[in-house]
């Protein structure tokens, strides 16, 4: 196949030039490993005026997305700009209904419309790829889509915004609180525009989906990814879990059970000896279980102009060499709607909460843990200086319902000041 392969970029922020610097840098090797020249016909972007820091005379400009992905000398409508609904969503559409293939790094509108827009490539003999959506640099999609695809997954879960793992990081070796490190951050220009899409868990929670979706064979379900962010861990929380050898990570799990599908996004406790334990700064980390290989952890950048756009161009170059795979892994009309699972596998938990200082109150702690059904493995009272004692639970295995009602029985006791914290110890 000799005929090149035409490119319509939307979206010209820090990945789309990054694409574009890959095509430009690397043209004859792109075409030595595809068998044919991968070219940009035309791109898309608010400000033509702008500058990017790259030539972009030779392409076609469009000002509307929908007419980029709709023009005849577009093959592959490469979708950057973000965004669950408005112009990311009409010119996807447009693009797989004028039979164009498309590459995206768009997790909100996947997660959110995927199963929508995946039974449409489908009927159009046209594929989305989106590996530059999951984790930067990291070929994950790939891996469960492909080098996988012969085991049953028992668990995906890893460690999925390098925003928030910057700030637990940063919070543990620099001994500051929450409040000081997200500013740091947010002053970096680490932080998304709305902040809570971070440490809120949304980001990672639509990458969670996605990932559960190829390795359960089920429907993109984001509704039912139960989100928790980072934002009520203390720094007193980093230094308890670190004295009982653990380390806080935003953790996204998705596990299939008997109960169903469980998802979830939240803060947890994890070994500090590891893989998840030693993962430092902005680096990304996903590990894979399945029934074959047992365990495979890949590691390496979440974001940034170079991963991103290499996951793009890898999407790319599949497509150039005429490798055609469902958006999910499988097709479109054999995903399962999965019962979402009410109520997750049992876990030990790490309960953190201000007690008063005064005769009885450790006995009403005791007592609205059992009513709940929730034993105690160890607990400690740490030294303070005024009538509220800070108090460590680190439970036996419960089930989340159990701890929620033993937190409602905490707070009625009288004795507890303001909300508990409560984190999941998650084994690996």
């Amino acid at each position: 196949m000799t005929e090149p392969l035409r490119l319509g970029i939307a979206g010209l922020g820090t990945v789309g030039i990054g694409v574009v610097k890959i095509i430009r840098r690397h043209a004859a090797l792109l075409e030595a490993r595809t068998g044919r020249p991968v070219v940009i016909s035309a791109v898309c972007a608010r400000d033509a005026s702008k500058d990017r820091g790259v030539s972009l005379k030779d392409y076609a400009w469009e000002t509307d997305p929908v007419a980029l992905a709709t023009r005849d000398d577009v093959d592959v409508f490469v979708e950057l700009m973000g965004g669950h609904d408005g112009p990311a969503k009409a010119a996807t559409e447009a693009a797989l209904a004028a039979g164009k293939d498309v590459v995206t790094a768009n997790k909100a509108l996947l997660a959110i419309h995927g199963q929508a827009l995946a039974e449409q490539a489908e009927a159009k003999g046209r594929v989305i790829r989106f590996e530059a959506a999951v984790a930067g640099g990291i070929p994950v999609i790939k891996s469960l889509t492909e080098g996988l695809a012969g085991n049953e997954i028992t668990r995906v879960m890893g460690v999925m915004n390098g925003t928030c793992n910057y700030i637990l990081t940063r919070m543990e070796t620099a001994g500051l609180p929450y409040a000081t490190v997200f500013k740091e951050a947010d002053d970096l220009g680490y932080l998304e525009a709305d902040p809570t899409l971070d440490v809120g868990g949304i980001d990672a929670g639509h990458k969670l989906a996605l990932l559960a979706a190829i390795a359960f064979g089920t429907k993109p379900a984001f509704d039912d990814v139960k989100l928790e962010g980072i934002q009520r861990i203390a720094i007193e929380d980093i230094r308890h879990a670190a004295d009982m050898g653990y380390r806080i990570k935003l953790l996204g799990v998705a596990q299939r059970s008997a109960r169903g599908l469980e998802q979830r996004m939240t803060p947890c406790l994890v070994p500090a000896n590891s893989p998840l334990g030693q993962l430092e700064g902005g680096t990304n980390m996903v590990v894979i279980e399945g029934d074959a290989i047992e365990q495979v952890v890949l590691r390496g950048p979440g974001a940034g102009e170079g991963p991103t756009a290499s996951a793009v161009m890898g999407d790319v170059l599949d497509i150039a060499r005429g490798i055609r795979i469902a958006t999910f892994g499988q097709p479109a009309a054999t995903l399962d709607d999965a019962p979402s699972a009410q109520a997750g596998l049992p876990a030990a938990h790490y309960v953190r909460m201000s007690l008063q200082d005064k005769p009885g109150a450790m006995a009403k702690v005791a007592a609205a843990l059992g009513d709940a059904g929730v034993s105690i493995h160890r607990m400690r009272q740490y030294d303070h200086s005024t009538t509220i004692a800070p108090v460590l639970v680190v439970t036996h295995k419960c089930t989340s319902s159990m701890l929620e009602h033993a937190l409602d029985g905490l707070e009625a006791t009288g004795v507890v000041e303001g909300a508990p914290v409560a984190l999941r110890i998650e084994e690996l």
